[in-house]
């Protein structure tokens, strides 16, 4: 395909864009902040995500895609549009090929939503992948093969936990619970022990800097600014890495839960596969650390983070660009 033909990693929490020949050039948040007053689009990304919990009276900020599907389809068409054309950075001989890999959750009317919105904002043609599969491909994995892969793709609102072979997903399962839903574990937990508020974006730092998943993992501690609740002052506390063990324990248990379901209704010969391939764990919420110990404690299997587990999908993507047999085979539409 041509040089100048996209990948796409439309998540729910990450907007990733990898181009042909150059890799991966846009990776910013999937929001946007919208003036509700004047019904227009104030900022995209990066510059929308700085301005959560700061936006003055009739602004807010939206996410477009939310727990895994997609809840405003126009923004999505207008997020679509901004950064293909932040991605297009010059002149373009022709309308660039699109390959979109969308959350597990979608529905086919949504699936029909994203393509059509790719095809008004310039494509020439939009293919459709679904994460996990995409995921496998960006791992590095052989997907064509008779040959299990379980892939536990860990986004910002959907966990999607797939058993792939011969191009295909034999079994899955998808959870409303990811990264954001530890953010707002993260926050209530802090809430209720310190009497003390922290946003979203506090929660979210705390989680990537310090925040684990098994409890035998070295605890770190930092410093945070937020509101006391009793004087209702700017104020400060220390928090450690088992205060977010604590707050996610329950998010964790049940996608490890999810995942021993998908494994127990997996066919003999693939569990076989499985035991001796691994687990493989893509997506952000995947460098949260001791993650990957914890799958393989409570599943018996060991487990590996892919290598850049938040850019599996867009990478996923981009090799698809090259491989157009392949990409036919796996594009849901």
């Amino acid at each position: 395909m041509a040089k100048h033909d996209l990948g796409i990693d439309l998540g729910t929490a990450t907007f990733i864009v990898y181009k042909k020949g150059e890799g991966v050039i846009i990776n910013e948040p999937s929001v946007v902040a919208v003036d509700k007053l004047t019904n227009t689009i104030n900022a995209f990304g990066n510059e929308a995500k700085a301005m959560v919990g700061k936006t003055p009276y009739g602004v807010e900020i939206v996410h477009p895609m939310q727990d895994g599907v997609i809840a405003y389809p126009s923004l999505i068409e207008q997020l679509l549009r901004y950064f293909i054309k932040q991605a297009k950075s010059g002149f373009l001989p022709s309308k660039p090929t699109l390959v979109i890999g969308i959350p597990a959750r979608t529905t086919d009317v949504e699936r029909r939503a994203v393509k059509d919105a790719a095809e008004k904002v310039g494509a020439n043609k939009a293919y459709l992948v679904l994460e996990p599969i995409i995921a496998a491909i960006g791992i590095g994995l052989d997907i064509t093969k008779p040959n299990g892969h379980l892939i536990v793709d860990l986004g910002g609102g959907t966990t999607d936990i797939a058993v792939i072979s011969l191009s295909g997903s034999v079994i899955s399962e998808s959870i409303k619970l990811a990264g954001e839903a530890m953010d707002i574990e993260i926050i209530k937990y802090i809430k209720r022990k310190y009497k003390f508020l922290i946003g979203e974006a506090t929660a979210e730092f705390l989680k990537k800097e310090i925040g684990k998943a098994h409890k035998d993992i070295e605890t770190l501690e930092m410093e945070v600014r937020g509101q006391d609740i009793a004087s209702g002052m700017p104020s400060s506390r220390v928090i450690n890495s088992d205060d977010i063990f604590e707050a996610i324990e329950g998010v964790l248990n049940e996608i490890i839960q999810k995942t021993k379901s998908v494994l127990e209704h997996t066919p003999p010969e693939l569990s076989a596969d499985i035991l001796k391939n691994g687990i493989y764990l893509a997506g952000g919420t995947s460098n949260l650390r001791g993650l990957a110990q914890l799958f393989e404690e409570k599943t018996g299997v060991k487990t590996v983070v892919a290598e850049n587990p938040q850019l599996c999908v867009a990478q996923g993507a981009g090799i698809l660009l090259d491989n157009p047999e392949l990409l036919t085979k796996v594009a849901v539409i």
